[in-house]
């Protein structure tokens, strides 16, 4: 159960910038080592937009402004050395791009990478996270999902549905990938379907079913031996998994919390500390918790093995920020307590969360 907040001492979620834009934004991004950051969306007329904004002086500039022929859903620079900036974007007629900020009108690679929106996209491998090579991966409204190797034209791994009622795949993310060879992707889905697959096996390691629909899931780190995996869902809740135990029968342990009395739309763990994270919800608001572990991570299960043990949730401060759902946030990764967002009130903001560095 998450513990009661004491708000003099809490973290406190300062609104910075607001600027309205004339499309729906869908999802924000820093640009990797800068003072700028990505939206991209869809304007009145179903084309992308594709906008890159610059903070100066405390006031917001647009410096780069292109359109694109499809409403842009994603996107992830995660796949990119910090030096080149190429940004992958999925967009509503189910094609991976990826393009150069410099040359955002020169495709770098493009594919058809589903049948209909691409709801969901990651990238591992670039901006000095994760190790091994940079691919992207990708999640449709066809319940198919899909991992791209950008120096190569066809995906290297696809995972596709089994029967003909395919379940929209509505989250995807990396984790895992603590050295060349070891990687995994976490998948859920539009009927609470959450499935783990392992890479280096080529097999689904483990599955579960939260019991709505799977709006975004997201490890603490995506560098490091699997630590902890949350799931936010549709009936305002979210589940955190400790997926460090994994028992052969049970699974990994979880617990589940109630946020926003609304839909959980994300959840973005704090990069300068894996144990805090914010969620947005339906209602406009975002809610910064930590974890605290448990003396023993780790119990003796009846059957002798071992399983996970979950520890507690602190509900460190909440705010809400606009009228419509938080639909993207991203945490600056050079400047503590930073952060970019986006509402669909056609609104983006810049945040300033303070006191950080006491937890």
């Amino acid at each position: 159960m998450a513990g009661v907040m004491d708000s003099t001492d809490a973290p406190q979620l300062i609104e910075h910038i607001h600027k309205s834009v004339a499309f729906t934004p869908f999802d924000v991004k820093w640009v990797p080592c800068s003072a700028r950051f990505l939206v991209v969306g869809t304007t009145p007329r179903n084309q992308g937009a594709f906008q890159v904004i610059e903070m100066q002086r405390g006031e917001e500039n647009v410096v780069l402004e292109s359109e694109k022929p499809s409403g842009i859903k994603c996107c992830t620079f995660g796949a990119s050395s910090i030096e080149d900036r190429h940004v992958a974007c999925g967009d509503f007629a189910g094609q991976l791009n990826i393009w150069d900020l410099e040359r955002p009108e020169v495709n770098l690679f493009s594919a058809q990478a589903h049948a209909g929106i691409v709801n969901c996209i990651d990238g591992i491998g670039g901006m000095g996270i994760g190790y091994g090579a940079p691919e992207i991966v990708t999640g449709g409204r066809d319940g198919c999902v899909r991992v791209w190797d950008p120096r190569v034209p066809e995906p290297v791994v696809s995972l596709e549905p089994e029967d003909e009622t395919a379940r929209d795949c509505w989250a995807v993310t990396f984790g895992n990938s603590f050295n060349d060879d070891d990687r995994s992707v976490a998948m859920g889905y539009d009927n609470g379907d959450v499935k783990l697959y392992d890479m280096r096996a080529q097999a689904m390691r483990w599955e579960t079913n939260v019991g709505n629909g799977v709006t975004s899931c997201a490890f603490d780190r995506k560098d490091i031996e699997m630590n902890k995996l949350i799931v936010t869902t549709l009936e305002s809740k979210y589940k955190l998994f400790d997926v460090r135990t994994q028992h052969p029968e049970e699974g990994f342990s979880a617990l589940s919390e109630r946020a926003h009395k609304a839909t959980v739309w994300l959840a973005k763990h704090l990069p300068q500390n894996r144990d805090i994270w914010v969620t947005g919800g339906g209602n406009g608001g975002l809610n910064i918790y930590k974890y605290h572990y448990p003396t023993s991570r780790t119990t003796q299960h009846k059957d002798g093995h071992l399983a996970g043990q979950m520890g507690e949730v602190e509900l460190l401060n909440s705010r809400v920020i606009s009228t419509q759902p938080v639909v993207s946030f991203d945490w600056s990764p050079d400047k503590e307590g930073l952060a970019c967002m986006a509402c669909l009130d056609q609104t983006v903001r810049v945040m300033l969360v303070t006191k950080l560095h006491k937890y």
